[in-house]
């Protein structure tokens, strides 16, 4: 029987899929692999108030892989945040739904982002900010492991660290492929969890394709990580939950079909019944 969190995170890709047939094409292949950890997030870990997207209390999110602002979307539009006819306006003229998330456009949107690297860099800020206000709430980010070859990405490393920000938590959607070809073959990450231990954060490596284990895992690195920033590296794969996306080797900006959107969201729609 599927999970309500599974149901969520297949509800979350069939959104994504609704604007990409609307728009034709898209950043299909890496917003599908951070469907598991939206649905992670926004299934319970976050404390979060739709009706009051600014209350000050709240947990951020930041998307630094911008381009995935389509799973965003999606999610934000399931929880309540703006309709759901909305997601069809993405990145069209006029839409509150740009191709890279941008906060003073969309509801519910905690950071601009898009220029790789300067989301991780703007998170790490917002937990630094929160931590001098004694603040409760915490600060998630998402990281794409392509975007780990920027410098910036290291610097926010050390800096997180030596500031002590255990209301941190960062994810990295470790799907090896970039925009261009195989991260191992462009600039090999090889191990990041051994990386990340290294500049001190608490680090852990899980499948990033199971929002059960994801939340999981939120919840025990929230009471073990201490005064540490933590890494969740998903090891995930582009496109996960679709087979046709997961199959074409660059799937990181495609076209598509609406025969091929509808095939998909239909099988979406079978999954979601068990």
């Amino acid at each position: 029987m599927i999970t309500p969190l599974k149901k969520f995170a297949t509800d979350i890709r069939i959104q994504e899929m609704v604007q990409f047939k609307a728009r034709g094409f898209g950043h299909i292949g890496g917003s599908l692999s951070i469907s598991d950890c939206l649905a992670a997030l926004y299934g319970g870990i976050m404390n979060i108030d739709p009706s009051n997207p600014c209350w000050e209390d709240r947990d951020r999110l930041v998307i630094s892989k911008g381009h995935a602002g389509p799973a965003l979307y999606a999610t934000l539009a399931l929880k309540g945040y703006f309709p759901l006819e909305e997601l069809r306006t993405l990145n069209q003229n006029g839409t509150r739904l740009p191709s890279h998330c941008d906060r003073n456009l969309t509801v519910g949107v905690d950071m601009t982002t898009g220029s790789l690297g300067q989301g991780a860099s703007t998170a790490c800020g917002m937990a630094l900010g929160l931590k001098h206000s004694n603040s409760k709430a915490r600060v998630y980010l998402i990281i794409g492991d392509g975007e780990t070859q920027e410098g910036q990405v290291w610097e926010m490393a050390l800096f997180a660290a030596q500031k002590k920000l255990g209301n941190f938590i960062a994810f990295l959607d470790y799907n090896k492929r970039q925009l261009d070809g195989y991260v191992a073959e462009i600039c090999d990450l090889d191990d990041p969890a051994a990386k990340f231990d290294a500049f001190n954060w608490y680090t852990v490596t899980i499948k990033g394709d199971d929002p059960d284990l994801i939340y999981e895992t939120i919840e025990k690195v929230q009471k073990e990580q201490g005064d540490r920033p933590a890494m969740i590296v998903l090891d995930t794969v582009k496109g996960s939950g679709v087979p046709q996306i997961v199959d074409i080797t660059l799937n990181h900006h495609n076209t598509i079909t609406p025969e091929l959107a509808d095939e998909i969201i239909g099988q979406l729609e079978e999954l979601k019944k068990g």
